[in-house]
């Protein structure tokens, strides 16, 4: 049995190893535009979508994950650029956002799928540590213009959940998911 992994996220490589040190990745090219307006259904299907993308042989295990944040019920993607990520931050400074991140896993005709949602809260954000954040991060890539993992780390007053789904990869139910499945 081989593991897939439908995503070209470096953070979920990294996180993926830390349940299975060795696996393929499979950059999935599914249509991310989704009519959905609920943000943990949009991760849902989303990352459905990612993990059916992908060519598998009946013996893999194809695991695909999609991450938005939440803000007073709107979506926050991943950022165009500076300016909407400067947008996206001062949007969040001093208020409490949620992450949310699909997964599905699929094996043969077995699917699972689930959403994992984490709280997060955001201190308020001074106009020259933001600033400097968006002059010496990748902020670009990661959903709400932040990598909790990385310098936006001084933003977060406190998190209730999981930092793993935050950094879009929820480590623990992943795995718990894949024992149930009986594939670990």
């Amino acid at each position: 049995m081989r593991f897939v992994l439908a995503s070209k996220s470096p953070r979920r490589k990294e996180l993926l190893k830390k349940i299975i040190p060795d696996f393929d990745i499979r950059v999935s090219d599914a249509d991310e535009t989704v009519e959905e307006t609920d943000c943990s259904r949009t991760v849902m299907v989303l990352s459905r979508r990612k993990a059916f993308a992908v060519d598998a042989h009946e013996d893999e295990v194809v695991i695909g994950a999609d991450t938005l944040v939440e803000f007073e019920g709107d979506a926050l993607g991943k950022p165009s650029d500076r300016e909407d990520a400067r947008d996206m931050l001062m949007k969040l400074s001093g208020n409490r956002h949620l992450v949310h991140t699909g997964v599905t896993i699929r094996y043969g005709k077995e699917i699972r799928s689930f959403v994992e949602t984490t709280e997060v809260w955001f201190g308020n954000i001074r106009k020259e540590d933001l600033e400097w954040y968006l002059d010496n991060a990748e902020y670009l890539d990661k959903a709400g213009a932040y990598g909790i993992q990385d310098d936006a780390a001084i933003f977060v007053e406190r998190i209730s959940g999981d930092i793993y789904n935050v950094i879009g990869f929820p480590v623990y139910r992943v795995r718990e998911t894949l024992v149930q499945m009986g594939l670990l």
